[in-house]
């Protein structure tokens, strides 16, 4: 374990912005980051995993704690679940083919989603009709004042959409060290009809698929619309989609009869941010090094040298835009920092 001084994040964030931490460690045990977090000279300090939900928008004067934990295993079974753990480090679409190659089924959906593990419960990652809380067993997490170890079990977790206590209650109380997970040994629940997967598998000629299927139509679906954070800089979904109320989407009717919904409740829809965000004429819009991507109007890119606060000042201005236009508010879903 070596602290290090000013220390470029550039690599540790899938926006791939330059900013610097004036000091750096990366652990890999729970007992590094026990005597991490109890460093009394550095009393600033932020958590970072995956990098891959988040927006630095300057330098980090403090220590920065990359969370490096690995490891995956089943720790329990019956004739019908199997209870995998993976540790905080492993990166969430590793994990996703280590269960596809072992035939454990209820994470497929979830494919090719970037970050890792340890962050995937804090913001209950969802895509294609499924979300994490549907797999979720219990966590463990390292209270970051007492460097106590607490389980939360599925229910405690408190999960909604793209939310959790870990972004309520919690927030920045506690380090997720290790998330097990109850998944399908046999007789797979299959989430086909969300999005486009359905159309996907019959362009693939699969008439009977398998989870394995499912996962490459979900890989083949999210590579033709997001862009790869290793070529282009992004976070993925840039806006969480918003929940309006029935009366506000038939109001919305009368001027867009192609608004999209999905059913919430009896009186709440879900619409498509992305297809706000195209409507207002953003989808593709560049401005110098950042800007809206051409084939998913969620995703804001990093183009080169762009600064967290230019991509800032543009959701900023696509929230503003979308609120005049459409009364309708859009939350970010990433974490500006």
């Amino acid at each position: 374990m070596h602290i290090q001084q000013n220390f470029s994040l550039k690599p540790f964030n899938t926006f791939g912005i330059n900013v610097n931490a004036s000091h750096f460690v990366s652990v890999s045990t729970v007992s590094e980051l026990k005597s991490v977090l109890s460093l009394k000279e550095y009393p600033k300090k932020l958590i970072l995993g995956g990098g891959s939900n988040m927006l630095l928008t300057k330098d980090f004067n403090g220590l920065v704690i990359h969370i490096n934990l690995k490891g995956i295993e089943v720790v329990n079974e019956d004739s019908d679940f199997v209870y995998v753990k993976a540790h905080a480090g492993e990166n969430w679409h590793d994990f996703v083919l280590w269960c596809l190659s072992h035939n454990y089924g209820g994470v497929e959906n979830l494919s090719l989603i970037p970050g890792n593990v340890g962050t995937a419960p804090i913001q209950n990652i969802g895509a294609y009709g499924v979300e994490l809380k549907d797999v979720f067993h219990t966590c463990e997490a390292m209270h970051i004042n007492t460097g106590e170890i607490t389980s939360f079990t599925n229910a405690q977790c408190q999960f909604g959409y793209r939310h959790s206590i870990f972004k309520q209650e919690a927030k920045d109380q506690y380090i997720i060290t290790q998330v097990t997970f109850k998944l399908t040994k046999h007789e797979h629940k299959l989430h086909i009809n969300y999005g486009t997967i359905a159309l996907e598998l019959e362009q693939m000629h699969i008439k009977n698929p398998s989870i394995q299927d499912i996962s490459k139509a979900v890989i083949s679906i999210r590579e033709s619309k997001l862009p790869n954070p290793k070529v282009i800089g992004n976070s993925g979904s840039f806006f969480k989609n918003p929940i309006v109320s029935k009366s506000l989407y038939q109001t919305l009717l009368q001027n867009f009869e192609d608004l999209p919904s999905y059913p919430v409740s009896e009186t709440e829809v879900k619409i498509p941010a992305g297809w706000l965000i195209e409507k207002a004429g953003f989808k593709g819009k560049r401005f110098g090094d950042y800007g809206v991507h051409k084939n998913q109007a969620l995703v804001l890119v990093n183009y080169g040298d762009a600064t967290g606060n230019d991509i800032l000042e543009l959701s900023k201005l696509i929230q503003e835009t979308i609120k005049r236009l459409f009364n309708v508010s859009i939350e970010a879903e990433v974490n500006i920092i």
